[in-house]
């Protein structure tokens, strides 16, 4: 799945670190990330020692290590003195480099954008108004005025497989760019379990109640910034699907031998359908 970039590591524990000219700089414009393209078609990105001495290093902001190598969000600063042969590449060509020898660079993109998104919407204090400064302990932000803190948001969601004997609910989204099959999914909302959020997104996207709800795997929601919560479940009573056309753009039972995805290796959805389909989880 996403997180799955052995045999590289991941350590994304909070440290209050200060950059040098050889840690990596990652920096948004816009919807946008500066990269460089290596002569493999992979992108990586720019060592701190090529934005130039016109950049503090208060502007960077430890993010997170993978494996010897560190990096750094930079917020601010001028890029004039900037002396790297890179490109800004927008997100969307980053959604692109999912699979494969990408798949790294596509994580490590996803997580900054995440850190990065949560900094551009926390700047002021919500309590009082006031800037915000970032915490020296841990991953948070607080103000000095009114000591209101702030922790990076995740917003939990479900991933849900509907099975009733050698069959599964599939859909496609109503109004989004991505055209292709998923399962049910949907938000948790205050107050209301996971096990809960599964009943109720299914009882709303295509009208049909469940039970026996099992819980699978997780997995960080990428680019989105969510948490993914996968469970299975089974049908409980009639099961006649009554889509909603605002969420949906289409919702049916398919049968094992019926269903035209495969695991793709990065998805918790298609991992899903394909412990589903060849009868594996």
């Amino acid at each position: 799945m996403i997180q799955d970039i052995f045999p590289h590591k991941l350590d994304n524990s909070f440290k209050n670190l200060k950059p040098n000219e050889n840690d990596f700089a990652v920096y948004f414009c816009g919807d946008s990330v500066l990269v460089k393209e290596e002569k493999d078609g992979n992108y990586s990105f720019t060592k701190i020692g090529q934005f130039g001495s016109k950049i503090k290093f208060e502007n960077y902001v430890y993010m997170f290590s993978v494996d010897n190598e560190r990096y750094f969000l930079l917020r601010n600063g001028d890029l004039s003195g900037f002396t790297g042969e890179c490109k800004l590449l927008p997100l969307s060509d980053v959604r692109k480099m999912k699979y494969g020898y990408f798949k790294k660079m596509y994580f490590l993109i996803c997580t900054a954008w995440h850190l990065h998104s949560w900094y551009v919407d926390n700047r002021f204090c919500g309590r009082c108004g006031r800037i915000l400064i970032h915490g020296e302990s841990e991953r948070m932000l607080y103000c000095k005025i009114c000591a209101a803190k702030v922790y990076p948001r995740i917003s939990p969601a479900v991933i849900v497989g509907v099975i009733n004997g050698d069959k599964i609910i599939m859909s496609k989204y109503a109004g989004r760019d991505y055209k292709g099959y998923a399962l049910l999914s949907g938000f948790a909302e205050i107050g209301e379990t996971l096990e809960q959020t599964v009943e109720r997104e299914v009882m709303e996207e295509v009208g049909v109640k469940v039970k026996n709800i099992k819980y699978y795997k997780s997995q960080p929601g990428g680019i989105d910034g969510n948490m993914l919560a996968g469970f299975f479940c089974e049908l409980d009573g009639d099961d006649t699907l009554t889509v909603d056309k605002n969420e949906l753009a289409m919702a049916r039972w398919f049968r094992r031998d019926e269903i035209p995805v495969e695991d793709d290796g990065f998805s918790l959805t298609f991992e899903m359908i394909g412990k589903f389909k060849n009868q594996t989880f």
